[in-house]
């Protein structure tokens, strides 16, 4: 069966080492971890926690079974589906020469990107969005010389009803 990746997100009890036992169930049952963030939610004593990760329908399901057995685990989701909002902030370090800084700025506000630094020989790039939009912005900037790249990875949330 072939993998895809998906999305999970859980509320945990806000609470040291929650992390590191989210992260090292996946590290346990050779699970790979492609991106994870995770922050406090409105309720300071609950933190939101996102994984992506490339699997088969059937890890899945042995995923989210095993991560609803954790201590300190109050919720699991499965985000992958259309219904979820899915964001992605990216930073971007880019070599601006005095040749390329219009077509650098046309590139970054047809994305709606914003510049967040100008030095001498750099931009630094700040952009949102979807996984594809951040990559195709990347791809763009790489003929100019791309120095660093800092991602956020996926954030997801269900839409609320109308």
């Amino acid at each position: 069966m072939q993998n895809e990746r998906h999305i999970i997100t859980m509320l945990v009890e806000n609470e040291p080492g929650v992390t590191a036992r989210v992260s090292g169930l996946f590290a346990s049952r050779c699970y790979n971890i492609e991106t994870i963030c995770g922050a406090p939610t409105a309720d300071p004593q609950v933190s939101r926690i996102t994984i992506t990760t490339q699997t088969n329908p059937e890890q899945l399901e042995q995923i989210i079974k095993q991560v609803r057995r954790l201590i300190n685990v109050i919720k699991v989701r499965d985000m992958t589906g259309q219904e979820a909002v899915k964001r992605e902030i990216a930073m971007i370090c880019v070599k601006a020469r005095e040749s390329d800084r219009l077509e650098i700025n046309r590139i970054v506000e047809t994305f709606r990107g914003r510049i967040v630094d100008t030095g001498a020989t750099h931009y630094i790039i700040e952009a949102t969005g979807g996984q594809e939009k951040i990559d195709a912005l990347i791809r763009l900037l790489e003929p100019m010389g791309i120095k660093k790249v800092a991602r956020s990875g996926v954030l997801a949330l269900y839409r609320e009803p109308n």
